[in-house]
Parts: C-alpha cells; structure tokens; sequence
C-alpha cells in the first residue's frame, strides 16, 4: 500500500487548526466552498470539486485539538477506501500538523497529482490559520 505523507508548520494554536480542519467554515476556505461538513464521528463530510461526483468522507476519529481521521466511501475510484490523517502536535504557539493520505493500491499518475494537491491544501491552510 502507497501512502501520500507531508509535514506543515503552521504559526497558529492548534485548536485554530483544529477547528479549520473540522468546520464548513474552515475547509470552505482551503479546500472547496461545496461541502457539507459536521465534526462527528461517523457523520459523512461532502466535498464537490466540479469534477462530476461528489467526495464523501466518513469521520472515523476525532481526538479534540490532536487527531481527526477520514476514510473515502465515494469519489474517484482511487481514493476509495484510503483514509486521511491529520495529527496536530503544538510547541511555542506553532502547530505541527502530519497529514497522511494511505491505503493506495498504487503509485499512479493520479496519485502523483494529489500528493502535489495535497501540499496546495497545506499551504492554503497555513495562510489562513497564520492569517
């Protein structure tokens, strides 16, 4: 199995990261302004990116401030069944944040494009929790 791995420090408390990474509000703004979202566990997150079928996401864990864990039931057959991690560690009001994109079957040119995607969403991230 491939896994898409990144590291961000973002200048912001970690529950500001928290809450980005949990809200409509937040992801709306780093991600995509068509979603439905609910941190709950067990609830199923929906993201439309134009791209003719909509993402869903099932919330599988959620520690408060620390850990939140998705796994893909519906989008491009690639991500279906991967699950995305992002654990938050915070030292001197900087966040630490891992995110973890895993249970690929393969490396794939679709692959490559998300890993490259998935540090866009970093960056949009750090700008707007540091903002």
């Amino acid at each position: 199995m491939e896994s898409i791995e990144h590291i961000n420090y973002i200048k912001a408390p970690k529950a500001r990261v928290y809450k980005t990474l949990t809200s409509e509000e937040g992801l709306g703004q780093v991600w995509t302004k068509k979603l439905k979202v609910k941190p709950e566990v067990g609830f199923i997150n929906e993201f439309d990116f134009d791209e003719g079928y909509i993402t869903k996401f099932k919330i599988v864990e959620l520690v408060e401030n620390n850990k939140i864990v998705w796994e893909c039931t519906a989008s491009d057959k690639e991500w279906i069944g991967t699950k995305v991690s992002f654990e938050l560690t915070e030292k001197n009001n900087t966040t630490t944040l891992r995110l973890k994109h895993y249970n690929w079957k393969k490396r794939t040119e679709f692959y490559g494009w998300c890993n490259y995607n998935w540090a866009m969403f970093l960056l949009r991230l750090k700008t707007y929790c540091e903002n």
